[in-house]
């Protein structure tokens, strides 16, 4: 893939863009996977919902977009519904394996 700035037209834009869009696919639905082995060793509903843990990964993921040149409330806003969508997941998994 190219680099942005070697983009000749809006195409070989669209086209890296939707080759980073199935990267990113890719990597949540590995990332889901460990969400729903993480609630068998989980031991209450305490554990599964860490709100100190949450904002521990939300601020981390916030500096890691800083230090990449990404905005920071960007990533910020989307590892929040993130986390809170796979929290829900892994509440059900949770919940089943109860």
């Amino acid at each position: 893939m190219k680099d942005a700035k070697d983009c000749a037209d809006m195409t070989e834009i669209r086209t890296a863009i939707d080759s980073l869009d199935t990267k990113i696919i890719e990597l949540i639905a590995h990332r889901s996977e460990y969400v729903h082995e993480a609630a068998k060793f989980k031991a209450d509903e305490k554990a599964v919902r860490d709100s100190a843990r949450v904002q521990k990964v939300i601020n981390s993921k916030k500096e890691l977009a800083t230090k990449h040149g990404a905005s920071p409330e960007l990533i910020g806003e989307i590892y929040k519904l993130m986390i809170d969508y796979f929290i829900n997941e892994e509440m059900k998994e949770w919940k089943s394996r109860s």
